[in-house]
Protein backbone atom coordinates (compact mmCIF):
# COMPACT_ATOMS: atom_id res chain seq x y z
CA UNK A 1 0.00 0.00 0.00
CA UNK A 2 1.52 3.34 -0.96
CA UNK A 3 2.41 5.91 2.05
CA UNK A 4 -0.86 7.29 3.44
CA UNK A 5 1.07 10.57 3.96
CA UNK A 6 2.02 10.48 -0.28
CA UNK A 7 -1.90 9.96 -1.54
CA UNK A 8 -3.01 12.75 0.94
CA UNK A 9 -0.57 15.18 -0.50
CA UNK A 10 -1.06 14.10 -4.10
CA UNK A 11 -4.87 14.08 -3.39
CA UNK A 12 -5.10 17.98 -1.85
CA UNK A 13 -2.01 18.69 -4.83
CA UNK A 14 -4.66 17.42 -7.55
CA UNK A 15 -7.88 18.72 -6.15
CA UNK A 16 -6.40 22.24 -5.58
CA UNK A 17 -5.03 22.20 -9.12
CA UNK A 18 -8.07 21.52 -10.58
CA UNK A 19 -9.71 24.60 -9.14
CA UNK A 20 -6.81 26.56 -10.13
CA UNK A 21 -6.27 27.40 -6.61
CA UNK A 22 -3.56 28.87 -5.30
CA UNK A 23 -1.61 27.31 -1.58
CA UNK A 24 -2.69 30.74 -0.54
CA UNK A 25 -5.95 30.39 -1.70
CA UNK A 26 -6.51 27.27 0.08
CA UNK A 27 -5.06 28.53 3.29
CA UNK A 28 -7.49 31.29 3.44
CA UNK A 29 -10.11 28.87 2.93
CA UNK A 30 -8.88 26.09 5.52
CA UNK A 31 -7.33 28.20 8.38
CA UNK A 32 -4.15 25.59 7.81
CA UNK A 33 -0.94 27.82 7.35
CA UNK A 34 0.20 27.70 3.15
CA UNK A 35 3.66 25.96 4.71
CA UNK A 36 1.96 22.94 6.44
CA UNK A 37 -0.47 22.62 3.60
CA UNK A 38 2.88 23.06 1.50
CA UNK A 39 4.33 19.88 3.66
CA UNK A 40 1.27 17.71 3.50
CA UNK A 41 1.26 18.41 -0.33
CA UNK A 42 4.86 17.39 -0.64
CA UNK A 43 4.30 14.06 1.71
CA UNK A 44 6.72 15.45 4.36
CA UNK A 45 3.88 15.81 7.19
CA UNK A 46 1.27 13.27 8.87
CA UNK A 47 -1.53 15.72 9.16
CA UNK A 48 -3.83 15.00 12.15
CA UNK A 49 -7.65 13.97 11.90
CA UNK A 50 -8.26 18.22 13.24
CA UNK A 51 -6.01 19.05 10.12
CA UNK A 52 -7.45 17.25 7.64
CA UNK A 53 -11.32 17.96 8.73
CA UNK A 54 -10.26 21.79 8.35
CA UNK A 55 -8.78 20.56 5.10
CA UNK A 56 -11.99 19.38 3.73
CA UNK A 57 -14.88 21.55 5.32
CA UNK A 58 -13.13 24.28 3.80
CA UNK A 59 -12.46 23.18 0.50
CA UNK A 60 -16.17 21.44 0.93
CA UNK A 61 -15.10 17.84 0.44
CA UNK A 62 -14.78 14.52 2.46
CA UNK A 63 -12.15 13.67 4.41
CA UNK A 64 -11.66 10.38 2.97
CA UNK A 65 -11.52 11.77 -0.50
CA UNK A 66 -7.84 13.37 0.80
CA UNK A 67 -7.20 9.72 1.67
CA UNK A 68 -8.15 7.46 -0.94
CA UNK A 69 -5.79 5.71 -3.67
CA UNK A 70 -7.27 4.77 -7.29
CA UNK A 71 -10.24 2.89 -6.93
CA UNK A 72 -10.47 -1.37 -8.07
CA UNK A 73 -13.38 -3.37 -8.91
CA UNK A 74 -13.57 -5.75 -5.67
CA UNK A 75 -11.80 -4.70 -2.10
CA UNK A 76 -11.18 -6.82 0.49
CA UNK A 77 -10.06 -4.70 3.43
CA UNK A 78 -8.43 -6.09 6.50
CA UNK A 79 -7.90 -3.77 9.32
CA UNK A 80 -4.66 -4.64 10.04
CA UNK A 81 -3.74 -3.52 6.42
CA UNK A 82 -5.32 0.19 6.80
CA UNK A 83 -3.26 2.71 7.85
CA UNK A 84 -4.86 4.61 10.59
CA UNK A 85 -4.87 8.02 11.98
CA UNK A 86 -4.39 8.59 15.27
CA UNK A 87 -5.58 11.20 17.87
CA UNK A 88 -5.49 12.03 21.45
CA UNK A 89 -1.95 10.53 22.36
CA UNK A 90 -3.36 7.73 19.83
CA UNK A 91 -6.69 6.70 21.87
CA UNK A 92 -8.59 8.00 19.40
CA UNK A 93 -8.35 6.01 16.32
CA UNK A 94 -9.51 5.85 12.72
CA UNK A 95 -8.97 3.27 9.78
CA UNK A 96 -11.19 4.61 6.59
CA UNK A 97 -12.46 1.18 5.34
CA UNK A 98 -14.44 2.58 2.76
CA UNK A 99 -13.15 6.09 1.06
CA UNK A 100 -15.63 8.44 -0.01
CA UNK A 101 -16.79 7.80 -3.71
CA UNK A 102 -18.72 10.65 -5.14
CA UNK A 103 -21.20 8.63 -6.82
CA UNK A 104 -22.63 7.21 -3.43
CA UNK A 105 -21.54 10.31 -1.59
CA UNK A 106 -20.35 8.17 1.59
CA UNK A 107 -17.45 6.94 3.52
CA UNK A 108 -17.37 4.24 5.75
CA UNK A 109 -14.84 4.51 8.98
CA UNK A 110 -13.93 2.27 11.46
CA UNK A 111 -13.06 3.63 15.16
CA UNK A 112 -11.51 3.00 18.18
CA UNK A 113 -12.14 4.61 21.04
CA UNK A 114 -9.26 3.26 23.86
CA UNK A 115 -10.45 4.22 27.16
CA UNK A 116 -10.05 7.54 28.63
CA UNK A 117 -10.77 8.94 25.00
CA UNK A 118 -12.08 11.97 24.72
CA UNK A 119 -12.71 13.56 20.94
CA UNK A 120 -14.22 16.77 20.03
CA UNK A 121 -15.49 16.51 16.43
CA UNK A 122 -16.01 19.88 14.41
CA UNK A 123 -19.53 20.42 12.97
CA UNK A 124 -19.36 19.11 9.22
CA UNK A 125 -20.83 20.41 6.23
CA UNK A 126 -25.31 21.26 6.03
CA UNK A 127 -27.10 18.26 5.86
CA UNK A 128 -24.31 15.96 6.28
CA UNK A 129 -25.15 12.59 8.23
CA UNK A 130 -23.50 10.36 10.88
CA UNK A 131 -24.89 6.37 10.89
CA UNK A 132 -22.85 4.86 14.00
CA UNK A 133 -22.95 1.19 14.95
CA UNK A 134 -21.44 0.07 17.83
CA UNK A 135 -19.56 -3.51 17.33
CA UNK A 136 -17.66 -3.44 20.75
CA UNK A 137 -17.78 -1.78 24.06
CA UNK A 138 -19.58 1.76 24.95
CA UNK A 139 -19.31 4.91 24.88
CA UNK A 140 -21.59 8.60 25.13
CA UNK A 141 -22.35 10.83 22.47
CA UNK A 142 -22.83 14.38 22.72
CA UNK A 143 -24.34 15.91 20.22
CA UNK A 144 -25.44 19.71 20.92
CA UNK A 145 -26.25 19.32 24.54
CA UNK A 146 -27.59 15.84 24.74
CA UNK A 147 -26.14 12.98 25.59
CA UNK A 148 -26.65 9.36 24.56
CA UNK A 149 -25.20 6.07 25.72
CA UNK A 150 -24.65 3.42 23.52
CA UNK A 151 -23.52 0.28 23.79
CA UNK A 152 -22.33 -2.97 22.03
CA UNK A 153 -25.42 -3.77 19.22
CA UNK A 154 -26.67 0.15 19.54
CA UNK A 155 -26.87 2.24 16.55
CA UNK A 156 -28.02 6.02 16.50
CA UNK A 157 -27.92 8.23 13.33
CA UNK A 158 -27.42 12.18 13.54
CA UNK A 159 -27.77 15.41 11.40
CA UNK A 160 -23.53 16.15 12.16
CA UNK A 161 -23.35 19.83 11.16
CA UNK A 162 -22.78 20.40 14.69
CA UNK A 163 -20.21 20.03 17.16
CA UNK A 164 -20.25 16.38 18.79
CA UNK A 165 -18.25 14.96 21.14
CA UNK A 166 -17.02 10.97 21.25
CA UNK A 167 -16.40 9.90 25.08
CA UNK A 168 -14.95 6.53 25.91
CA UNK A 169 -15.13 6.18 30.11
CA UNK A 170 -15.82 2.17 30.07
CA UNK A 171 -12.71 1.13 30.95
CA UNK A 172 -12.60 -0.94 27.84
CA UNK A 173 -11.92 -0.39 23.70
CA UNK A 174 -15.05 0.60 21.32
CA UNK A 175 -15.50 -0.02 18.33
CA UNK A 176 -17.20 2.41 16.55
CA UNK A 177 -18.63 1.45 12.27
CA UNK A 178 -19.04 4.52 10.95
CA UNK A 179 -20.88 5.69 7.79
CA UNK A 180 -21.07 9.18 6.81
CA UNK A 181 -23.38 10.73 4.20
CA UNK A 182 -22.69 13.94 2.51
CA UNK A 183 -26.35 14.56 1.25
CA UNK A 184 -24.69 18.08 0.02
CA UNK A 185 -22.04 16.92 -2.31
Amino acid sequence: MENINIIIGNNLNAYRKSKGYSLDKVAEMTGVSKGMLGQIERGETNPSISTLWKIANGLHISQTSLLEAKPEELVIIKKTDLAPITEHKDKYIVYPAFPFDSKKKFEVLVVDLKDGCVHWSEPHDKDVEEYIYVSKGEFKLTVKDTTYELKEGDSIKFIADKAHEYRNESGEVCTLHTIIYYNNI
